[in-house]
C-alpha cells in the first residue's frame, strides 16, 4: 500500500497531483483511491482498490486513516481513479469527512478517469465534462525519465515483471551442502555492485541457500543499504522470474524486503503476492506486508534495521 513520497517534486494543483501519482506508485492506477500525505517528516503515499458496494466505507477508510494518524500526518490529498462518478463520489465524500473529523486537513479530492478530472467538493461531484489532462506531457513525467523511474501502464503490468520466464532453473536438489551466509552475501554484493544477474550455477545455489538455510536467507537482505537496494532489487527480480515453484517463496520474500528498503512499495506488494501464491504464510513476506500496511518508511532502515555484514 505504501512507500515514501518523493520530496523533490512539489504538487501545486490538480494537474500536478495527477502527474505525481504514477511517478510515486510506479504505475497508472485504475479503480483505486490514492492518498498523498503532507506534514510529517517523512510523507508517504497509499493506494487501495475502491471499496465494493457491500463493504463499509468507514471500515475500508480505516486502512488509510490508521497510518495517517500513526505518523502524524497533517494534510492529505485524495485522487479516485474511476470511470463511474457515483462510487468515487461516495468514497471520497466519506473519506473527506472522516479525515477532517480526525483533525487532518484534506487539501484536494479529485476523481479522474484517465483523460479528465473533476473536483469532488462537499455535496458531491459538480456537473460538467471535467477538465482534460495529460500526465505524459507533464514535467514530472520527464523528471521520472531522467531519474530512471519506470512507470508501468497498470499494476497488472508491474506485477507481470515478476512472471516466470519460459526456461526456469532446476530446483538444485543435488546440492549436498548449500552455500552459507557469507557466500550468499558476498555473491549478492558482487552482483549488485556490477549490476549483473547471476549465472545459472550461482542462481541455483542462491535460491537453494535461501530456501534451505534461514541464516543464509537473512544474509540476503540484512546487509542491504538504501543506497544499493535498487541494485539488489534487480538481482532478485531476475532470480524470482527464474525460480522453480519449489524455491519461489523465499526468493520472492527476499525481493519484497529489498524492494521495501529501496522505497519501491508497489513492487514489494507484488513480490509479497508472488510469494503467497506458493507459501501463503511465509514469515518474511508477512513482515514486509506489515511494514507496508503500517506505512513504515524505509528511512527507518538507516536508523535501526540494517546490519553491516555480520558474517
Amino acid at each position: 500500500m505504501t512507500a515514501p513520497a518523493p520530496t523533490h517534486l512539489t504538487a501545486r494543483g490538480p494537474e500536478d497531483l495527477l502527474a505525481l501519482v504514477p511517478v510515486v506508485l510506479g504505475f497508472v492506477p485504475a479503480d483505486s483511491v490514492v492518498m498523498l500525505t503532507f506534514g510529517p517528516e517523512h510523507g508517504f503515499h497509499a493506494r487501495l482498490d475502491l471499496p465494493p458496494p457491500d463493504v463499509s466505507v468507514d471500515e475500508w477508510a480505516e486502512m488509510l486513516l490508521a497510518p495517517a494518524r500513526q505518523h502524524g500526518v497533517e494534510r492529505v490529498a485524495f485522487v479516485a481513479y474511476a470511470e463511474a462518478a457515483e462510487p468515487a463520489r461516495r468514497t471520497l465524500g466519506r473519506l473527506v469527512r472522516l479525515f477532517r473529523e480526525a483533525g487532518i486537513d484534506v487539501v484536494e479530492a479529485l476523481r479522474a478517469d484517465g483523460c479528465r478530472w473533476w473536483p469532488v467538493p462537499p455535496g458531491g461531484e459538480p456537473p460538467g465534462a471535467g477538465t482534460p489532462y495529460d500526465v505524459g506531457s507533464h514535467p514530472f513525467a520527464a523528471h521520472a525519465v531522467v531519474e530512471g523511474v519506470v512507470v508501468h501502464e497498470s499494476r497488472a503490468h508491474l506485477a507481470a515483471t515478476l512472471d516466470p520466464v519460459a526456461e526456469r532453473l532446476a530446483p538444485g536438489r543435488g546440492i549436498v551442502v548449500a552455500p552459507g551466509p557469507l557466500w550468499v552475501w558476498s555473491t549478492l554484493a558482487r552482483l549488485a555492485r556490477e549490476r549483473a544477474v547471476a549465472d545459472a550455477g550461482d542462481a541455483v545455489r542462491l535460491l537453494r541457500a535461501v530456501h534451505d538455510d534461514e541464516a543464509a536467507r537473512d544474509a540476503a537482505w540484512l546487509g542491504v543499504s538504501r543506497a544499493d537496494a535498487a541494485a539488489h532489487v534487480g538481482v532478485w527480480t531476475d532470480l524470482v522470474r527464474r525460480a522453480p515453484d519449489e524455491l519461489l517463496g523465499d526468493a520472492a520474500a527476499v525481493l519484497a524486503m529489498v524492494a521495501w528498503i529501496a522505497g519501491q512499495g508497489a513492487l514489494a506488494w507484488c513480490a509479497v503476492d508472488r510469494c503467497r501464491t506458493v507459501d501463503p504464510h511465509h514469515t518474511l513476506a508477512t513482515v514486509v506486508s506489515d511494514l507496508l500496511a503500517a506505512a513504515v518508511s524505509p528511512r527507518a532502515w538507516d536508523d535501526r534495521g540494517r546490519s553491516d555484514h555480520p558474517w
